[in-house]
């Protein structure tokens, strides 16, 4: 075909339901595959598609997805939800107009799936370290597309959805004109690209590689006193309820019923009073380190030396013996959640503001901390999203993950379930063990191959004792790194020129025909 495939009217309609299938690849209702399904929808109302249409298309499929997928953020605010929305569904709205230019290309599905690689990296960094939620890969940890994370990465995964979906587009196209062959090749692949990864086999033992292969892990979620916005404003109660689940623990460990843990993980903001300034703090972290008898990585809010209007946000290695030791600073604060960008020209037109009276201020190096002799890859809340964040624990030769994270905020909402699977996903693709530590829940300990060996769902309380696996080995995506997106990315790049140019060629051709 030399034209769209379906008219204006009907490639918008086709374009909202493309966003809301898309949406329901993810939790809540998380059927995975429904991502490929949407690509080829989206490619359906875009197929060489007038520039303006695939645009608007793009915007208003990505209008459905994010305002669906992120209606968590109305608890922060309208404005902020519908704002963050349209800033994501912008680059959907790209994707449309690249999509209208490359499927004029030969193979022009390979070149779409690069497109998704390409703007998922850019909105994974622009601006401000971006916003990654959203990754086609992010809903996948319970389909056999991902499993391709362990092989080439999160960007491997969107590639893999988006190449069976436009490959179904594709074979449809080749059928209809009466290519056989094509439509064969097409189908094929399609089919391949769905169901072989199926078979790439996870690893789930344990291995010596830098130390033992098994480790007793406790994570503990001690509840807050009430959510939503005002979840933390009552910090004391929540570091108390910390102490309480994890005295509970040690109580448990005396008698028998629970194993001796080689350490303990708290979340984020367990300890949001500063243990290091506030001596009755640190006494009750103390007096809970030593009742289990080991390191507890706490989750704590620090001041900043000599810096008034600044404070970190750490995971501390805090010992039943000595007390605080190594500690991470979280890399990547959330801009408008952890820090002000351009501060003093808002803060007087957005009252909520306020309640970040001071900026979270950027650790400059990995979360590895040695916890007991164990090197530990911390990773503090969204983080977890971030490439850059787990490849630098990993290259840096962490043997598990610990995610230490506070969703109190967003209790009762999709958050806390999206980010679990973006947990998953991490685990499948570093083959790592991944703990999980929640104020208000999801807590979990994730086996390396992404499935659960412990949950704790909202508004339980109380500890997890899990003998875990330890792995120092790194699977092929781990040495490949950002290898296969920057690729994907200059296909994409290419693929864009290539189009673009054949598009001026067609205008030339028709202005050409046209009767003098």
């Amino acid at each position: 075909m030399t034209g769209p495939l379906i008219s204006a009217r009907l490639s918008v309609l086709l374009s909202l339901v493309a966003g809301v299938v898309m949406w329901l690849a993810f939790p809540p209702v998380s059927i995975g595959p429904y991502a490929a399904v949407a690509v080829a929808l989206l490619v359906m109302a875009q197929y060489r598609a007038p520039l303006k249409r695939a645009l608007l298309t793009g915007f208003l499929a990505g209008i459905a997805f994010f305002g669906l997928l992120i209606s968590w953020m109305e608890v922060i605010g309208i404005d902020a939800w519908l704002l963050l929305a349209g800033y994501c569904a912008g680059w959907i709205a790209l994707v449309g107009i690249g999509t209208a230019l490359v499927t004029r290309l030969p193979e022009w599905p390979v070149w779409v799936a690069c497109l998704w690689v390409l703007q998922e990296a850019l909105r994974g960094a622009i601006p401000f370290g971006g916003f990654p939620w959203g990754r086609l890969a992010f809903a996948q940890p319970d389909t056999s597309f991902g499993k391709i994370a362990v092989l080439f990465g999160q960007a491997g995964v969107t590639f893999a959805l988006a190449l069976a979906g436009a490959s179904v587009v594709a074979a449809v196209i080749a059928y209809r004109a009466g290519h056989r062959p094509q439509f064969v090749a097409w189908s094929v692949l399609a089919a391949v690209v769905t169901i072989m990864p199926g078979l790439i086999p996870l690893p789930l033992e344990g291995d010596t590689v830098g130390g033992s292969s098994t480790a007793v892990v406790a994570v503990v979620q001690g509840g807050t006193p009430q959510t939503g916005m005002g979840a933390m404003d009552v910090r004391r109660a929540v570091l108390d309820n910390h102490v309480r689940e994890t005295m509970e623990l040690g109580r448990q460990i005396d008698a028998g019923t629970a194993p001796q843990p080689d350490f303990v993980l708290w979340p984020e903001n367990s300890a949001d009073i500063d243990p290091y300034a506030d001596l009755e703090a640190a006494a009750t972290i103390s007096a809970a380190a030593n009742a289990v008898g080991a390191p507890i990585i706490v989750g704590a809010v620090v001041e900043v030396p000599d810096n008034p209007d600044g404070v970190w946000n750490l995971g501390i290695v805090w010992d039943p013996a000595t007390g605080p030791g190594e500690r991470y600073a979280k890399t990547h604060p959330v801009p408008f959640g952890e820090y002000i960008p351009f501060r003093a020209q808002l803060e007087g037109l957005i009252s909520r503001l306020d309640r970040i009276p001071r900026d979270f201020i950027p650790g400059d190096v990995p979360g590895l901390l040695d916890v007991g002799g164990i090197l530990v890859g911390d990773v503090i809340c969204f983080e977890v999203a971030y490439d850059d964040v787990v490849s630098g624990i990993i290259d840096g030769g962490a043997r598990i993950i610990t995610v230490q994270t506070n969703n109190a905020t967003y209790a009762g909402t999709a958050q806390p379930m999206q980010q679990v699977f973006i947990e998953r996903m991490r685990a499948i693709e570093t083959g790592r063990t991944v703990a999980v530590a929640a104020t208000s829940g999801i807590s979990a300990i994730l086996r390396p191959n992404g499935s659960y060996a412990s949950y704790m769902g909202e508004d339980e309380t109380g500890s997890s004792v899990e003998t875990v696996q330890l792995r120092g080995q790194v699977t092929l995506a781990s040495r490949l790194g950002s290898g296969p997106s920057a690729v994907a990315s200059i296909l994409a790049i290419g693929a864009l020129i290539a189009g673009g140019s054949a598009v001026v060629i067609e205008r030339r051709t028709r202005r050409n025909r046209l009767p003098e």
